[in-house]
């Protein structure tokens, strides 16, 4: 698979000409992200929203190459739309990357950018924390984002659910 983050584009799915079945293994949407004044290079992946607004955490990591990032994304949000069925939830499955160290590569402005993307999703795809990320940097991308769980209670939230 060609670098996916090599030439502009937003992603794949119902807002965008073409389907997502064949290449993307019968997933909705996917979009790729990119913020080249952060860094940010991220893919969300919406199963199925099937049930309701796809659900899913934001996992940070440093992944070997992108097609490794791609695999796990489209992966790991089959599985959370066959976990929130289960669980009797009024949600598909969704999921998220951020490809990089969060170590060193997390910073406010790449979350905020992330959550740009989230939002621009109007509400077909919720996200809260996983590997890498945590309830303080779901209240960063919350300043960008309504579509955030798992912010922490002195942001109104819960907490960390995973």
């Amino acid at each position: 698979m060609p670098n996916v983050f090599g030439s502009p584009h937003k992603g794949s799915g119902p807002s965008d000409s073409g389907t997502t079945t064949s290449r993307f293994g019968n997933h909705e949407q996917v979009v790729f992200c990119q913020d080249e004044a952060t860094g940010l290079r991220a893919i969300i992946a919406l199963h199925s929203t099937a049930l309701g607004p796809g659900l899913g955490g934001t996992r940070f990591y440093p992944y070997g190459s992108e097609d490794e990032a791609l695999a796990d994304v489209l992966n790991l949000s089959r599985g959370m739309a066959y976990k929130n069925a289960l669980a009797g939830l009024d949600h598909g499955g969704g999921k998220a990357v951020i490809i990089g160290d969060p170590a060193k590569d997390k910073s406010e402005g790449l979350l905020r950018a992330y959550g740009r993307f989230v939002q621009s999703l109007n509400g077909r795809y919720y996200t809260a924390c996983d590997v890498g990320t945590y309830s303080e940097d779901m209240d960063v991308i919350a300043r960008e984002s309504r579509f955030v769980t798992g912010r922490t209670r002195a942001h109104g939230g819960a907490g960390d659910s995973s």
